[in-house]
């Protein structure tokens, strides 16, 4: 996985890994009754600020990881358009600003799951098609705005045990990061 991903099986094959990694973390998280699940991000907590690399990797059941794998799939299928270098760039970047931005507003609660990652590629996607001015990638934006548009509504406060906040948080970083990385698309 050294060289940069240009054909759709290519793409696809760099999919298939990462979300086969999330399945083996599941499944041993699951065979060990969610053990893995104590490096989630704790607000505010020192000694788990650094959970903010390994708790996009972890869920709090299957149900949890499947529906984060589809669009997780999706998306990053979508954000390979513009090159495995940026995917690899703006899913850094998304780790580190959700995380930390979680870590310091978030509730005072276990925060994991691909959500945030999710969710800022969702706002990446949104935003750098547009950005760009290439029709291809202008076509992405809109195809996420039709299909997906109706997630915006994820960054609000639904229910006690899902991540608002790294949604929220998701979304404004990958803006963000369209904006920041627009010469370069």
């Amino acid at each position: 996985m050294t060289k940069s991903p240009t054909t759709l099986r290519q793409q696809l094959m760099w999919v298939s890994y990462i979300v086969g990694v999330l399945l083996v973390i599941e499944a041993v998280n699951m065979l060990t009754g969610r053990f893995f699940n104590q490096y989630s991000i704790y607000p505010r907590e020192l000694e788990y600020v650094g959970f903010i690399f390994t708790a996009p990797f972890l869920h709090a059941n299957f149900s949890h990881f499947f529906s984060n794998a589809v669009t997780l799939s999706i998306f990053s299928v979508l954000l390979l358009q513009f090159g495995g270098k940026r995917f690899i760039e703006v899913t850094l970047w998304l780790m580190v600003a959700t995380g930390l931005l979680v870590w310091v507003f978030g509730r005072p609660s276990f925060h994991l799951g691909a959500s945030g990652i999710i969710y800022g590629y969702f706002g990446y996607l949104l935003l750098a098609g547009f950005l760009s001015k290439r029709i291809f990638l202008m076509t992405i934006s809109v195809v996420v705005v039709f299909f997906y548009g109706g997630m915006v509504w994820g960054v609000l406060p639904s229910h006690p045990y899902i991540s608002w906040e790294s949604h929220l948080f998701g979304f404004l970083a990958g803006l963000v990061l369209a904006y920041l990385l627009r010469s370069k698309a």
